[in-house]
């Protein structure tokens, strides 16, 4: 029996496609910098701490394009009567993330000083 599935005819929105190559791209320059990151301080090599940036600004756009990928299907879909409440979540749910990303990357770079 063939899958049923509802037709969305609603045109897709022009950020998403960047927010998602984004997203992607900078997960993987984390991933990937965080294993070489690791391979290093194997070696016994003093890292320089400036070598922290890359993975600090990669998981800061992580962070920043799901934040926006999440804004586009919760408020930009919103219904025009709930769309004030939904963007008040959201400005705390925001907030929430930037916050822990923050105190996350202060938190490193004050244990490796």
């Amino acid at each position: 029996m063939p899958e049923h599935r509802p037709t969305d005819n609603s045109p897709r929105h022009p950020w998403r496609t960047p927010l998602l190559l984004t997203e992607f791209i900078a997960l993987a320059v984390l991933v990937g910098s965080m294993a070489l990151l690791g391979n290093i301080a194997n070696d016994g090599t003093r890292l320089n701490t400036a070598w922290l940036a890359i993975p600090a600004l990669a998981s800061l756009l992580v962070f920043v394009s799901f934040i926006g990928l999440m804004y586009l299907r919760w408020v930009a879909a919103a219904q025009a009567n709930r769309e004030t409440r939904h963007k008040v979540v959201f400005a705390l749910l925001t907030l929430t993330l930037l916050g822990v990303w923050v105190f996350g990357i202060a938190r490193t770079w004050l244990s490796i000083g």
